[in-house]
């Protein structure tokens, strides 16, 4: 991993898992961080494992419950009062398609869970850091936006985006995973020429995960390979102003065909911002 300068970097989803390997990397390197978590006393305990283990003090916990848009809203507000700019944002935290696929959850706004804290969430939260990224960029000349997908891709069936119908924990897994790409791809679209990078990542297969251990018998790959993945993407000079790709670990690569529609990508955004609440302009 290179570092040009020290960086503000949110990680969420950063408590265990592929966020708390990348945001322990990222710190090491000397990164001012924001660490994100849904439970304060895990948080604040990763908060101090984190500082201890590095000696970097420049690291600072956001709690925010990715379930609730308003809670994704007042996480916003926080960071925005207590950062004036923002270099990387890594839309990390996910959960799997459950230990019990079929049964069916909500989120607190009533729509399906992993849908709405897969994509719904990094997507409201993205729209609302914008000014702090586009701030970083006017300054420093860029900024990043990382968003770690998977390889599990299936498209949105938009008669049925939240499987009220013939639920499936997989499904509906793998389709807020396509939604996160295609909204990668229009968010580069729109912020071209704006120094704002927008990048999607699967960072590695079936790592050693709590998401992947609702699956015991599956085979896992080191968490470390996926989050040296994550952390090139964030911080590499070499790809800085690359946007609107999809990387399989560090290689840039293709993802689903339907992907690159840009039909259904504008159609997913209409959706989203009706779902969110969101009403302001990409500029």
């Amino acid at each position: 991993m290179s570092k040009e300068s020290q960086r503000v970097i949110l990680v969420t989803g950063a408590t265990d898992g592929l966020g708390r390997r990348v945001a322990e990397d990222l710190a090491a390197a000397g990164e001012t961080l924001l660490l994100h978590g849904r439970n304060p006393a895990k948080g604040h305990a990763a908060l101090s494992e984190i500082r201890k283990a590095t000696g970097n003090q420049q690291i600072h916990y956001v709690n925010g419950d990715l379930a609730s848009l308003a809670d994704v809203r007042r996480l916003a507000r926080v960071i925005a009062e207590d950062q004036p700019l923002l270099d990387v944002l890594i839309n990390n935290a996910g959960i799997g398609g459950g230990p019990q696929p079929k049964i069916r959850e909500t989120s607190r706004d009533g729509y399906e869970l992993r849908f709405a804290v897969n994509y719904l969430a990094p997507y409201l939260l993205t729209r609302l850091l914008l000014p702090l990224l586009q701030r970083a960029a006017e300054i420093n000349g860029t900024a990043r936006i990382v968003n770690v997908a998977s390889s599990a891709q299936n498209a949105l069936d938009f008669n049925n985006p939240m499987l009220e119908r013939n639920y499936d924990g997989m499904r509906a897994y793998s389709q807020s995973k396509w939604a996160l790409v295609m909204f990668t791809f229009d968010l580069a679209r729109q912020l071209a020429g704006t120094g704002i990078t927008v990048n999607a990542i699967h960072p590695a297969s079936l790592m050693d995960t709590k998401l992947v251990r609702e699956w015991p018998l599956m085979p896992r790959t080191p968490v470390d390979e996926g989050a040296h993945a994550v952390e090139y993407l964030a911080t590499a000079p070499e790809i800085d102003g690359t946007t609107g790709q999809y990387f399989s670990g560090m290689k840039q690569t293709r993802a689903a065909e339907l992907n690159g529609s840009e039909e259904l990508g504008g159609r997913l955004w209409q959706l989203s911002e009706q779902w969110t609440g969101v009403r302001t302009t990409v500029n």
